[in-house]
């Protein structure tokens, strides 16, 4: 009876023992694998996504700047000097991974947008490369800045005439990087679109100046 009470003794403390195990590793490796699993989505969205149906969408972008939209033209020029339903300021956005990288062209031309090494925004008919990819980034009054996913903290700018700004000279905080996604002139919402939000203000002259001068 003696001899059964030890071994009892000695199998319940070898199973506690072994719970014990279990669940410290378990924890363990609970708690290793969340910065892992961190790092995991974050270099999946730096590359491209070769398993997902490619987004595509279809939208104008107003340069808070200029008053006006940014158009892709023939000679590969970029500015932000298009009227609304100009068929330049047409662009094609392609969804380029699991995150929120895109790619910009233009619907008429073809040309995608894309920033050399010089902070320049160019345009070129093969987009595949980083320089021709761009971060959308929501900010808190609800415009969106668009950074190069090549150089890190240049982004797309232009001028309050319209003029390309050099990427090296931006911030996130300023005016010039700011845009706005609007549908084309006359252009119908589908399915495709619902999940994104677009503004069609009636702009203006003197709302723009209303605008400037509110903000001084």
């Amino acid at each position: 009876m003696h001899r059964h009470t030890h071994t009892h003794i000695y199998l319940y403390t070898y199973i506690h023992t072994y719970i014990y195990m279990i669940s410290f590793n378990f924890l363990k490796v609970t708690i290793q694998s969340s910065p892992n699993f961190t790092q995991h989505v974050r270099e999946q969205s730096q590359v491209t996504d070769q398993v997902s149906r490619r987004l595509i969408r279809t939208y104008q972008l107003y340069s808070r700047t200029s008053g006006k939209h940014v158009q892709v033209l023939s000679n590969k020029k970029i500015n932000a000097m298009a009227e609304d339903g100009d068929a330049h300021a047409k662009l094609i956005v392609e969804t380029d991974t699991f995150g929120s990288r895109v790619r910009i062209k233009g619907a008429e031309t073809g040309y995608y947008i894309c920033m050399n090494k010089r902070g320049k925004l160019i345009g070129k008919r093969n987009g595949k490369g980083k320089d021709c990819v761009f971060t959308e980034i929501v900010l808190e009054n609800n415009y969106t800045a668009l950074q190069n996913a090549k150089y890190e903290g240049w982004y797309m700018a232009f001028t309050r005439r319209g003029r390309p700004r050099k990427g090296s000279k931006t911030r996130q905080h300023q005016r010039e990087v700011h845009f706005m996604k609007r549908l084309p002139k006359g252009h119908q919402a589908s399915e495709q679109h619902r999940h994104f939000e677009f503004i069609n203000y009636p702009f203006n002259r003197r709302t723009k100046r209303t605008r400037y001068s509110s903000s001084r």
